[in-house]
């Protein structure tokens, strides 16, 4: 992934040379493990450990030589060790050893995306607090409804990441697992001791049943949540761009002194870092199916899934990382404008009380379609005349006479919208 788009600590869980350091660890414990059941001479780990260095340039000029890296890096390896070399891979394929760590290095970055979620929600949290009663009109399909308030559309957020990280915690537990099988995942050439002995020290669980690798549904599901966690963030980029169109203004990201808007007109304050993740959330989800298609693997294993994973996976990874963390920036500074929210929840002249009208006249006996088609025809006449709602159901033939003006006043009064949102919060935030 560019730099512009990475933060170092993600980058370098995919670096190359953290990638080679995890192989180093497993051929290592692997090593540990033959030495714990007899069946390699004692102090071949502690010498190969002490005379193993990565060589990144020397592994790139025998991968040129030798066409394949897993190869390139054990003679690398060698190289270093001598004769004690031997005991290198033995009876392994190069799928124990890229499998393995693959798995820790997935669960490591997974790790870190769950601390960046855990600081968005941490923020969301606050956010919501401070805002539980700011009133502010919801909209379906792009048009008023009924009030809500900016910290009820924020716990809903909240809920939301929530999710995604018990999805990717599930995820993880998947993944970690450890596979040191042989060729095709039978044990012909290695003791499933061995196996044992990695996966206790990587904190990993054996794979159920192996072929010469892994089975690809277990990075499928991992990409599967990023996909969705890319989705939330979209879905709250999108809100939050939404919210500060002109004809809106409720929230405006931060705006530095010094940073500028436009090119060519100087007024303007665009919403660049929500729009910004807007195009982040679809690189992460076309790096989704591509993953999802490596699931399909010809028999035992071919190598189709090899080129998708050294891409999709890092930048998958390196996007969301930074997407967490720009989101999280953002909330921080997001300019709230409860004046403004409110404005626009006048400027309906109490229209979103049309269902609790509705109900009102229910309750009076009428029908369902006869209370619908009485309300409508005074929220027509106040859009089309550009009146009061309220004032407009006191004209309506047989509504006033039904219900009464205090009623109707209860009905077209935000403040009484807000009765559940306590509730609500409870059961959001409850078990924090």
């Amino acid at each position: 992934m560019i730099r512009r788009y990475s933060r170092m600590e993600m980058t370098q869980l995919w670096s190359r040379e953290h990638s080679y350091s995890l192989w180093l660890k497993v051929e290592l414990l692997a090593l540990e493990g033959m030495e714990a059941i007899g069946k390699i001479p004692p102090g071949t780990t502690e010498f190969v450990r002490a005379a193993a260095v990565i060589n990144v340039e020397r592994i790139a000029v025998l991968e040129a030589q030798i066409h394949h890296e897993a190869i390139a890096f054990l003679t690398s390896i060698s190289e270093q060790v001598g004769i004690e070399g031997r005991f290198i891979h033995y009876g392994m394929t190069s799928s124990d050893m890229l499998d393995t760590a693959l798995a820790v290095q997935t669960c490591q970055a997974i790790d870190l995306l769950l601390a960046g979620i855990g600081n968005l929600t941490e923020t969301l949290r606050q956010r919501a607090e401070e805002h539980r009663r700011t009133l502010c009109l919801a909209r379906t399909h792009g048009r008023g409804a009924e009030p809500t308030t900016f910290g009820l559309k924020l716990a809903g957020f909240f809920a939301e990441f929530r999710r995604s990280a018990h999805r990717l915690a599930e995820a993880r537990r998947e993944m970690a697992v450890c596979k040191l099988a042989g060729a095709v995942g039978t044990y012909a050439t290695i003791d499933p001791r061995v196996e044992n002995f990695v996966a206790a020290a990587l904190s990993l669980t054996p794979e159920t049943v192996a072929t010469q690798a892994v089975a690809r549904d277990r990075h499928a599901s991992v990409m599967n949540g990023l996909a969705i966690l890319a989705g939330a963030v979209e879905r709250l980029a999108i809100e939050l761009r939404h919210l500060q169109r002109q004809e809106v203004e409720e929230v405006a990201e931060g705006f530095s002194v010094t940073q500028k808007g436009s090119s060519a007109m100087p007024h303007k304050r665009n919403p660049i870092f929500c729009e910004n993740l807007t195009g982040l959330a679809r690189l992460i989800r076309a790096s989704a199916m591509p993953v999802l298609e490596n699931i399909a693997l010809w028999h035992e294993r071919d190598m189709s899934h090899s080129s998708v994973e050294r891409v999709a996976l890092p930048d998958a990874f390196i996007l969301c990382d930074f997407a967490l963390a720009r989101l999280t920036g953002i909330m921080h500074g997001l300019e709230v404008r409860p004046q403004k929210m409110r404005a626009n929840l006048d400027a309906m002249r109490g229209l979103f009380a049309s269902q609790r009208v509705l109900l009102a006249l229910i309750d009076t006996g009428l029908s369902r379609e006869q209370a619908y088609a009485m309300v409508q025809h005074a929220a027509a006449r106040a859009q089309d005349q550009g009146i009061a709602f309220r004032e407009a159901a006191l004209l309506e033939p047989g509504l006033a006479s039904r219900i009464s003006v205090k009623e109707i006043d209860a009905a077209t009064d935000p403040a009484s919208y807000l009765v559940n949102v306590d509730f609500i919060f409870e059961r959001v935030f409850a078990s924090l």
